[in-house]
């Protein structure tokens, strides 16, 4: 049986530059948890954040899950289907938020993002603790629920690296790169915000960063693992 630390949402944000649309559903109830907490994820794109959540999942596979989010954006080289994203068609996603198949959805420069109720349900059957990857808003809205989890920003040492960073991927015209910058200098600040976060890595060194967002996580490391032994 599912404890309710294994409940678990991924949200997207409803006022972040990049978005043009946006719908939350809290379609699973938000409980106070006891035991381990799930874990809140957010910084900027170009910080790191999804190379440490990787080599987090590769160390802990039995201890984390991530919800894999669906998309009508095509594949980046390397991505692969119902891994990093469910890549589907314009009109299969609008059917599927039609029909309440998603918890969340949200558009993206002309793409659509969200994550399927049947996405959070996987995580939970394999009895993990929910990865929640977030921007802004999403960390707002989570903060008026019960939910109760550890929230982590990751952050670029400077603008200047992060611009280097996003160039060097080769993936965004100057128009959509100009947009994330403008979108991370406001993340950045909020970072700063006494209270919003529990820890900040500044992602300067892969494998310093590493360890300290694994310090960070330890305790709920260690609860999950006694659990897992105990089961």
């Amino acid at each position: 049986m599912l404890t309710q630390s294994e409940v678990c949402l991924r949200l997207l944000s409803s006022h972040s530059p990049l978005v043009s649309k946006t719908n939350i559903h809290f379609s699973v109830s938000l409980l106070a948890m006891a035991g381990p907490r799930p874990v809140v994820f957010s910084g900027p794109s170009g910080a790191g954040k999804s190379t440490l959540l990787k080599k987090l999942m590769k160390e802990y596979d039995s201890v984390f899950g991530f919800s894999v989010s669906h998309t009508t954006r095509n594949p980046r080289p390397g991505e692969v289907n119902g891994k990093d994203y469910h890549y589907v068609t314009r009109d299969v996603m609008q059917a599927g938020v039609a029909n309440g198949d998603f918890i969340e959805s949200a558009e993206f420069s002309g793409n659509m993002y969200g994550t399927s109720k049947a996405a959070v349900q996987d995580v939970q059957a394999k009895n993990l603790i929910c990865i929640l990857d977030i921007d802004m808003q999403g960390v707002r809205n989570i903060k008026k629920t019960d939910l109760d989890p550890i929230y982590i920003s990751i952050q670029p040492p400077s603008m200047a690296v992060l611009e280097k960073r996003l160039r060097d991927r080769k993936t965004e015209s100057e128009e959509s790169l100009q947009k994330r910058l403008r979108a991370a200098a406001v993340d950045m600040e909020f970072s700063k915000e006494p209270g919003v976060f529990d820890v900040v890595v500044v992602n300067d060194n892969l494998d310093d960063a590493y360890i300290q967002l694994k310090q960070a996580l330890l305790k709920e490391i260690d609860k999950v693992k006694k659990i897992n032994r105990s089961s």
